[in-house]
């Protein structure tokens, strides 16, 4: 079963969220401050947070969490203020997604279960399936139809990051912080290199995995 955190005060919202997942093989667990969520995300390890970002729980908490409890690879999907400006989270490449408040109960559970779809993509053995694509993340592996592919580290990682969040636009440089860190000073340019590296050896006339984003950077298609 999938668990998903909720970090929220009770709402309608948030209450026909909560008895709906509890049938389709969800779980959901409701906390209504910072301090309580970590805790439970720390025992429950949970592969969906859903938060909802008011006066109480800030933004930058949120984010905290996401990455304290190590699963800041796994989706994160903020529900927000009208007030809040999208120009705010656009550039914030941790949030999966987002619904503005008041909110939908039946949208914010299509999108639940979109996001599930995606998890299950990632198997209890830290297996990524994408067709003939298979990552293995302990092992630090990628095979084609089988077949080993050398990659670098670098490639490695795009291909990775990529992979796990399929669908999900990535810009250039939120690309050079995640895999470059602080260990790279130069332009976006050596992203389009790396991924220019990577196309050549995962894709051919019948595998085509990562899709470019005009003016922004790119994607891992969602039905490679």
């Amino acid at each position: 079963m999938i668990s998903i955190l909720i970090v929220a005060k009770e709402s309608e919202l948030i209450k026909q969220l909560n008895a709906q997942p509890l049938h389709s093989g969800l779980g959901c667990l409701v906390v209504s401050n910072y301090e309580q969520a970590v805790r439970q995300a720390k025992n429950r390890n949970p592969g969906l947070i859903i938060a909802d970002i008011d006066d109480t729980l800030k933004m930058h908490q949120v984010m905290n969490l996401h990455t304290e409890v190590g699963k800041a690879r796994n989706p994160l999907i903020m529900l927000l203020a009208p007030r809040v400006m999208i120009k705010d989270i656009a550039n914030n490449s941790g949030i999966t997604d987002f619904i503005v408040k008041p909110g939908n109960p039946d949208e914010l559970y299509v999108r639940v279960q979109r996001l599930q779809k995606t998890l299950k993509d990632i198997d209890s053995n830290n297996i990524i399936r994408c067709g003939d694509l298979v990552i293995d993340t302990i092992g630090c592996e990628v095979r084609l139809g089988g077949g080993l592919i050398e990659l670098t580290f670098k490639e490695y990682e795009l291909l990775r990051i990529l992979a796990t969040n399929k669908g999900r636009v990535f810009s250039r440089e939120s690309l050079l912080n995640k895999v470059w860190k602080y260990d790279y000073i130069g332009g976006e340019r050596t992203v389009d290199v790396h991924i220019r590296r990577l196309r050549s050896k995962i894709e051919d006339a019948d595998h085509k995995f990562i899709e470019t984003i005009r003016n922004i950077g790119y994607r891992f298609r969602k039905d490679p």
